[in-house]
């Protein structure tokens, strides 16, 4: 049976200026704020899917970017009002803005809850001058403490900090330095990860000197113990919480959830039925292309706006692994049965592999990765490959 739980992403591409290491799908604002069309679009986009979401309800919305902050407060408002008008949302949806806390006008976190957001994003990275400076970031570390200020006045205390490490000539005290100041914002999520260089970025092309593997891995020690010492306790990869405090919308990711995409690039994964009906889509990722799509789909068509294609079920092992091997806990034989559709029979040789390999523990019906494993991750994910 498929959950009828669902995920919402919402992409909002447009940035002030792009930062030389994202690969994300941004494209640099040519005016002085992005054009309010780019709404409408995007209720015309989710009308397209609406079709494959009978008897589906929304736990989570997640506005990413780009940056999304560059919308005023009264968009946000609109764009949720006519959505919940076309499908249930749960009571306790959590809704997260992703910000650039040099993008943050005074008085704006506010209208941000009043228009229905209660979980933000804050893209600090770093809290030297100097590296912001290397990162191309447009904020100061000032702007950062001033939009977690702005945060806390608005009651919008479930807020993460995104923080780098392994920067452009960045020693150790200062990548901890970074932990520390941020520890003491007190946030109740910590996205901490480690630069890396992405193809079609400007440091892929121009690579920075960065800390060797070595120097990264002791730095990311380091700074989880910090973190774990201040209250944040892994529960992925990159992602850090305070009790109870765990992104749901990415956890729905990790764990293999669905999810609709909407706006120019968005990917959505969508189970129609398991296991041979699990659908992926991906929207245009240029903005006018995307806008030309949604003008001539129209609001009628079940096909929806982009390009959409069935997972293949001998893909769907891979794909399962490829997402909740990311978490310290794993995954249960439930959650694989009920996000694939397939038996534990499916991957049973390769589970006991990689548990003779060190990379993977079992117990009682839940596997997870070893401290080897979740160094080792890409090893321990590629063993579950077709």
């Amino acid at each position: 049976m498929i959950d009828a739980s669902l995920a919402l992403y919402v992409h909002m591409p447009w940035c002030v200026r792009k930062c030389p290491y994202c690969d994300f799908n941004s494209h640099q604002l040519k005016s002085g704020q992005p054009d309010a069309a780019y709404i409408d679009a995007l209720i015309l986009d989710f009308d397209a899917e609406a079709p494959r979401l009978t008897g589906r309800r929304i736990d989570t919305v997640f506005f990413g970017g780009g940056t999304p902050s560059l919308f005023a407060p009264a968009e946000f408002a609109r764009l949720l009002k006519e959505l919940r008008s076309r499908i249930a949302f749960a009571d306790n949806a959590e809704i997260t803005l992703e910000a650039n806390p040099g993008t943050i006008e005074r008085g704006r976190f506010s209208g941000y809850a009043e228009a229905g957001i209660n979980r933000v994003s804050l893209g600090a990275q770093s809290f030297d001058a100097g590296a912001l400076k290397v990162l191309g970031r447009i904020h100061s570390a000032d702007d950062t403490h001033r939009a977690v200020e702005e945060l806390k006045a608005a009651k919008l205390d479930n807020f993460n900090l995104d923080l780098m490490y392994a920067l452009p000539q960045q020693t150790p005290e200062e990548a901890l330095e970074d932990v520390r100041i941020a520890c003491a914002l007190e946030p109740a999520h910590i996205s901490y990860y480690q630069l890396t260089l992405e193809p079609g970025t400007v440091f892929h092309a121009r690579p920075p000197k960065l800390p060797d593997e070595e120097a990264a891995w002791q730095i990311q020690v380091a700074g989880q113990a910090l973190l774990a010492d201040a209250g944040y306790v892994q529960y992925e990869v990159s992602a850090y919480a305070r009790s109870g405090k765990r992104c749901r919308h990415n956890l729905n990711y990790w764990l293999f959830g669905d999810y609709i995409g909407i706006g120019a690039g968005a990917h959505g994964k969508l189970s129609l039925e398991l296991p041979q009906d699990i659908l992926r889509t991906v929207k245009p990722k240029q903005p006018r292309e995307y806008h030309e799509q949604i003008r001539r789909a129209g609001a009628s068509t079940v096909a929806g706006v982009g390009e959409s294609a069935l997972i293949a079920v001998a893909d769907l092992p891979f794909e399962f692994m490829l997402n909740a091997l990311r978490l310290n806990e794993g995954f249960t034989a439930g959650d694989y049965r009920r996000r694939t559709g397939l038996e534990m029979a499916s991957v049973e040789g390769k589970l006991a592999e990689a548990e003779a390999r060190g990379l993977l523990a079992s117990q009682t019906g839940a596997w997870r990765p070893t401290e080897l494993g979740r160094r080792f991750l890409n090893d321990l994910q590629a063993g579950f490959l077709a």
